[in-house]
């Protein structure tokens, strides 16, 4: 079985009725925050999707793109708001109004300003993680919607989204001398 523990997918290895064990590669401790928890930290833990799973946000994939942190929180009566600054490797899969996974849980990106993003946490979701104890410096584990990387992958071929480049792919002059626009 798998699970998430603030949105980094593991293998579980050994369950009791009130603890399990997984075992964490050197990688995943580099690149999430499970290296720098303690012991009693709150976290963030959610069981694999399976086919028959209802799924209520984005398709979470539990492979943790990089650390994000929390630059501002401005905390209001119906949400608590967050401005957030991504990698800026990370930062052109980050749109307005479009998906994001922090620590697992799947959210609406608000506005985009370069690396740094906003968001809105409602009380239900405030109350159902650990958000709520997100403080400015907090570091999060940063998940992207895969489409984007998809779409950069079959638009600028292989070579090119790797190393971060364009062309060599299918472009909007290739689909116009095709034909298709």
């Amino acid at each position: 079985d798998s699970i998430a523990v603030n949105g980094v997918c593991l293998t579980v290895i050994e369950m009791t009725s009130s603890s399990f064990s997984a075992d964490v590669s050197a990688e995943t401790l580099r690149l999430t925050s499970l290296g720098k928890l303690g012991t009693g930290s709150p976290v963030n833990l959610e069981k694999a999707l399976t086919l028959q799973t209802r799924l209520g946000g984005h398709m979470v994939s539990g492979h943790v793109d990089a650390l994000g942190e929390i630059m501002e929180r401005r905390d209001d009566a119906r949400s608590i708001w967050f401005k957030v600054e991504a990698p800026d490797n990370l930062a052109k899969y980050i749109v307005h109004k479009g998906s994001i996974t922090v620590d697992g849980t799947s959210l609406t990106v608000n506005a985009v300003d370069g690396n740094e993003f906003e968001l809105n946490i409602v009380p239900h979701t405030a109350q159902e993680t650990i958000m709520s104890g997100y403080q400015p410096g907090t570091q999060i584990n940063l998940e992207v919607d895969i489409v984007g990387r998809y779409l950069e992958r079959l638009l600028l071929g292989e070579k090119a989204a790797e190393k971060g480049m364009t062309g060599n792919g299918v472009d909007l002059e290739l689909l116009q001398k095709a034909g298709f626009v």
